[in-house]
């Protein structure tokens, strides 16, 4: 006999099961040969309705269950972007030379974003790693040589810079356009949870771990290094209103299994745009690569604007 428990049970597993299936249709329908459907979209969210906005929370790390597992079909959106025109720059803004610098996230090295580096380059712009290497150092350490970066591509192209960062590397990429705001043009985070680590328990204890590690190698550090309450010249950057004069966008993923998606939110729907995928496969999402060319090629900056009248 069939009880109404277990009716609930078998419906609750083919709700689970669905996810991964609807999934895989989402990006097979994406790989469109012809090229015609990206022609036609537009720099907007995909849906219509204003996401919620999650409460800032400057100083804390919150530990969520999330559906880590599902970041395995980060590989289907590696396949589906060599398949996608716009991997090979069709219906896509065509650069105009300027610098992008890109920035890994958590335990990420410049090479984990050969894919968008080589992409960068082919649609027309200069694109450069951070040059921080290993993503698991004291941060104010990682921000000072991607601050030394800004620099070196300022100087050898003369204008000012976009930044594109990824998870992690989008905060640091924020914290560079507050420090350095005549240096930047833009900054696009990439499922980056800059109102509050609010992350999968997993993430959480790697970064503890590398906490622990950061100081017993640097025993001088503060003891609140690696945290958003240390007194470094990084953390307390990541407390400053942003600059006016630097556009920013911050694509998302409401799929996102390592990150609450909520808290990389800015709140302005003008700013925040969604594309459907996985956190890692964020740095090969055909549709996150469509929409980094369509912002890159805005002339102004986004973001509220300061009303005049009284």
């Amino acid at each position: 006999m069939i009880t109404a428990a277990d009716r609930k049970g078998t419906k609750d597993s083919d709700r689970r099961n669905a996810q991964p299936r609807n999934h895989l249709a989402l990006l097979w329908s994406q790989a469109d040969s012809g090229g015609n459907i990206w022609a036609k979209m537009k720099s907007k969210p995909v849906n219509a309705e204003r996401p919620p906005k999650a409460r800032f929370l400057p100083h804390e790390e919150v530990p969520v269950v999330l559906p880590i597992l599902n970041e395995s079909l980060s590989l289907l959106e590696l396949a589906t972007l060599r398949l996608s025109p716009i991997y090979y720059g069709s219906g896509v803004p065509a650069g105009d030379g300027t610098a992008v610098v890109i920035v890994p996230g958590f335990l990420g090295l410049d090479l984990i974003l050969f894919e968008f580096h080589a992409w960068l380059s082919r649609i027309g712009y200069r694109p450069y790693f951070s040059g921080m290497g290993l993503a698991a150092e004291c941060p104010n350490m990682l921000a000072q040589r991607l601050l030394s970066t800004i620099e070196r591509a300022y100087a050898e192209t003369g204008r000012k810079v976009h930044l594109v960062g990824h998870s992690l590397g989008g905060i640091f990429a924020r914290s560079a356009a507050v420090r350095m705001p005549n240096r930047i043009a833009s900054v696009t985070t990439l499922g980056s949870p800059f109102r509050g680590l609010v992350v999968h328990t997993f993430v959480l204890t790697l970064a503890n771990l590398v906490r622990h590690r950061i100081r017993a190698s640097y025993p001088k550090l503060p003891q609140r290094c690696a945290t958003s309450r240390c007194s470094c010249a990084f953390a307390g950057s990541l407390r400053r209103k942003w600059p006016r004069s630097v556009a920013q966008t911050a694509i998302y993923t409401p799929d996102d299994g390592i990150v609450d998606w909520r808290y990389c939110l800015t709140g302005d729907p003008r700013v925040d745009v969604e594309v459907g995928g996985t956190h890692v496969g964020l740095i090969v999402n055909s549709t996150t690569y469509l929409r980094i060319a369509e912002r890159l090629a805005e002339p102004r900056p986004r973001g509220r604007r300061k009303c005049s009248a009284k």
